[in-house]
This record gives C-alpha cells, sequence and structure tokens, in this order.
C-alpha cells in the first residue's frame, strides 16, 4: 500500500508538472502573440495625425486666450445674415481680384518680392521658432474685437518635431530617442515579418480550386510587404541622416535647442517630448505673421468689423514649407513651389465661407483698393478664401523683376480654383521668358 500510494502520488505530481509546462507554454505562446501584435499596430498605426483628421481648433487655444470669446467671435461670423448665401447669390468680383493673362503672374509677383528684398522663408517648425525668437516673426492673437482666427492651424499634430530638407523629414531625437526608434522599428519589422511568413504558410496549405481564400489572403501578403518596405525606408532615412557623424550632431543639436526654447516661449511652456504639448506649440507657431503683414491685416479687419459689426475670419497665415506639404494633400490651392508664399509669413487668408454678397463686395473693393495702391497682391479663390500677400515696403515690386520669377512659379494652377482676370492687362513673359522650358517644381 505505501508502495502504491507513493507510486500514485509520484504519477500525479508528473502528470501536475507536464500539465503545468504546457499551461506555461501556452502563456508564453500567447503573450509573444501580443507582443507581436502589439508591434504591429503600433508601427502600421500612425505616429501622428494625419493631415485629414480633424482637430478640434477651440480646445487647442493657449491658456491665455479668452475662450468663451472666441467661442462668441466664431458665433457671429457663421450667423445667419438674413440674406442670400455667397452659393445663392451671384457677387461680382473686381479685376484686381483675378487672376492675369499669365497665370503665373500673380505667384511671380509674391516671389519676386521675396527676392528683391531676400527675405527668409520657413522650411520646417524649427525655422519657424528660430524666427520668432529673433522677433521677426509676431505672434497674432487667436480672438480680438476685430478679427478670429478660424481654422489656422487646424493641420497641427502631434508627430515628433523634425527638420524639413529636400523634401524629406526627419525626426529630431535626444540619443536614448534614437535609439528607442531603432527598436521599435526593428521590433516592428519582425512582427511583420512573423505575420507574411504565417499567411504563405496559410497560402501553401489552400487547395489550388480555393480561389477566393486565396486572393484574399494574397493581398493581405501584399498589404504587410508594403508594410514591411515602409519599415525598410523609415529606417534608411535614419542611417541616412543620422549615420554621419556631423548630420548626427546637427540633428542632436536642433533638438536641444528646440528643447530649451519650448520651456519659455511665447511665455508658455511645453514638454516636447509630450505630443499634446507638441501639437500645442506647433499651433502656436503656427498663429504667427511678419509686422507688415499683421498691419495690413488690422486695418482690413477694423474696417470690416466696424461696418458689420463681426470680426473678420483668418483661416491661415504663416505656414512653414513643410506644413504646405501636409496642407496640399487636403487643399490643392496650397501651392508647392519654391517659395510658397505663406512660408515667408507675409501672407494670410481671409475666409468668406460665411459672408453675404454685401460683406463680399465690401471686401473686395478694401483689397481692390490696397492692390491699386501697390500695397498687396491678393486674389479671391474659390476654395472660400481670399488670399492677401503684404509687401514689406508697400511697394510693388518692378515688372523686370516679376518676370525673372516667372519660372519659379511655374506650378500649374487648376482653372476650378480661382477666377479669370480676362480684363486685366496683360502681362506676358518676353520672348525670351516665353522659351524657356517651364521647371517642374516640387508637385
Amino acid at each position: 500500500m505505501r508502495r502504491g500510494g507513493i507510486g500514485l502520488i509520484l504519477c500525479c505530481r508528473v502528470l501536475f508538472m507536464n500539465e503545468t509546462t504546457r499551461l506555461v507554454f501556452h502563456i508564453l505562446a500567447i503573450a509573444a502573440m501580443g507582443v507581436a501584435l502589439w508591434a504591429l499596430l503600433h508601427f502600421t498605426a500612425p505616429k501622428r495625425q494625419g493631415p485629414g483628421q480633424s482637430t478640434n481648433y477651440s480646445s487647442n487655444l493657449t491658456n491665455s486666450t479668452n475662450d468663451e470669446q472666441w467661442t462668441k467671435a466664431v458665433e457671429k461670423v457663421k450667423a445667419d445674415r438674413g440674406e442670400p448665401s455667397p452659393g445663392q447669390a451671384a457677387v461680382e468680383v473686381p479685376p484686381e481680384l483675378r487672376h492675369y493673362e499669365d497665370r503665373h503672374w500673380f505667384l511671380a509677383t509674391q516671389v519676386a518680392e521675396v527676392r528683391q528684398h531676400n527675405i527668409q522663408t520657413c522650411q520646417d517648425f524649427v525655422d519657424l521658432a528660430a524666427m520668432i525668437e529673433r522677433g521677426e516673426m509676431v505672434t497674432v492673437p487667436a480672438v480680438t474685437d476685430t478679427y478670429v482666427l478660424f481654422g489656422v492651424g487646424a493641420k497641427a499634430d502631434e508627430g515628433v518635431f523634425s527638420r524639413y530638407a529636400n523634401d524629406q523629414s526627419i525626426g529630431l531625437y535626444d540619443e536614448a530617442q534614437l535609439r528607442d526608434e531603432y527598436a521599435r522599428i526593428d521590433a516592428a519589422r519582425a512582427a511583420i515579418q512573423g505575420v507574411i511568413a504565417n499567411l504563405k504558410s496559410q497560402l501553401g496549405a489552400l487547395r489550388k480550386r480555393d480561389r477566393t481564400k486565396h486572393s484574399e489572403l494574397q493581398k493581405q501578403v501584399t498589404a504587410r510587404q508594403q508594410e514591411l518596405s515602409s519599415a525598410d525606408e523609415e529606417k534608411a532615412l535614419l542611417d541616412q541622416f543620422y549615420g554621419q557623424p556631423d548630420s548626427r550632431q546637427k540633428l542632436f543639436h536642433d533638438y536641444e535647442s528646440l528643447q530649451s526654447l519650448a520651456k519659455n516661449f511665447g511665455g508658455q511652456t511645453y514638454d516636447i517630448d509630450k505630443p499634446s504639448d507638441r501639437q500645442a506649440m506647433k499651433l502656436s507657431m503656427l498663429r504667427s505673421l511678419r509686422p507688415q503683414a499683421l498691419k495690413v491685416l488690422e486695418e482690413i479687419a477694423a474696417s470690416y468689423h466696424q461696418t458689420f459689426d463681426r470680426p473678420l475670419p483668418l483661416s491661415s497665415l504663416v505656414r512653414p514649407e513643410q506644413y504646405q506639404q501636409a496642407l496640399h494633400k487636403v487643399n490643392r490651392n496650397a501651392v508647392l513651389i519654391d517659395t510658397p508664399p505663406h512660408s515667408t509669413g507675409l501672407a494670410f487668408d481671409i475666409d468668406y465661407r460665411y459672408m453675404g454678397p454685401a460683406e463680399q463686395s465690401f471686401l473686395m473693393a478694401a483689397l481692390a483698393r490696397m492692390k491699386d495702391e501697390g500695397r498687396i497682391e491678393v486674389i479671391r479663390e474659390r476654395s472660400a478664401n481670399y488670399h492677401v500677400f503684404a509687401f514689406v515696403d508697400g511697394v510693388r515690386p518692378p515688372n523686370e523683376v516679376i518676370t525673372a520669377s516667372l519660372d519659379e512659379a511655374s506650378t500649374p494652377i487648376k482653372e476650378a480654383h480661382h477666377v479669370t482676370n480676362k480684363d486685366a492687362k496683360p502681362r506676358s513673359r518676353s520672348k525670351e521668358a516665353k522659351n524657356t522650358k517651364t521647371k517642374k517644381r516640387r508637385r
């Protein structure tokens, strides 16, 4: 009995150990699958808010902004006018707000101003932050008695700050964050490769006649392979910029400078390692203009407010070229040339979406007068904006300088986006300029 009892106990222990071992392995397998799935989702999910996603603009106002005042101002902007809406009533557009016969002349005028005064443009948020710090750009309040920022910075995302060069964005990190970024990419690549191997195994086990299932699995393989390719490209980009000692140290320095600046930026403190703070800081920067443009803006807004007792709605101020590229994906009016007007800090857009015919006519007449005086370039866009560009010294660039800038402004403009000024005096290119092959700029 004793030996039998001992044997039974030992047998039970062995069975228990085997069962426990299987359970442990089962748990470890589930955990491994969970880690792989997390890495896959972490990689394939957007690292930053995409340009097409909506942003609650009012919730991103800084603490210094009176949220209630901003909300009331927006309500006035959207209020019913008691007259036909802009889409129901014809509005006569003055010749000054239409395109010239040479449709590139409009952009060339703005490019000429940049050339003539050697104006620095901002490629990315790092450039813009430095310009604000030097006083070249000034912060525009989100709301005043005469105007309200209505959508400015709406596409600001939570992504890491980055340098923008040669149409590429390279994230800014310190050494520890760079190691983490490499580890994240490696984990994501391993997870994706595991998923691909599993899918291919399922494909190999299928019967030839099961074409529907085969097609579905093949589509999944193709999608995962594209994700793997994106991961490879992302790693190659890090290698390209952080693999060279000089560029590596430059990027580390840019990160440190931005981090230091964020500690006291416009009276606010931001932690650029926190996504929400990065978004808030970007929004703050996008609410900036050069003093010359702000002066013009305030003059127009004061006149409009005095006449209609409404704040002038402004939809765009400065836009770094990097931000312009993202915006272009959802707004084809965001032009892509070597010198986008908004990257100068001299351009701003007025939103006429909710304005009645009387308000639009008043504004267009005021803008036309300022253009005739040589103080601004302006156009009425069918995307419901008046694009205004202020000249630095209130004087329009000479025609010969504009002519010399035509090639740089040669990005095609779709007919549907602007009204053509057939009545304006033709300002054609010189014979030499016409024979020059148009250069393709960032498309």
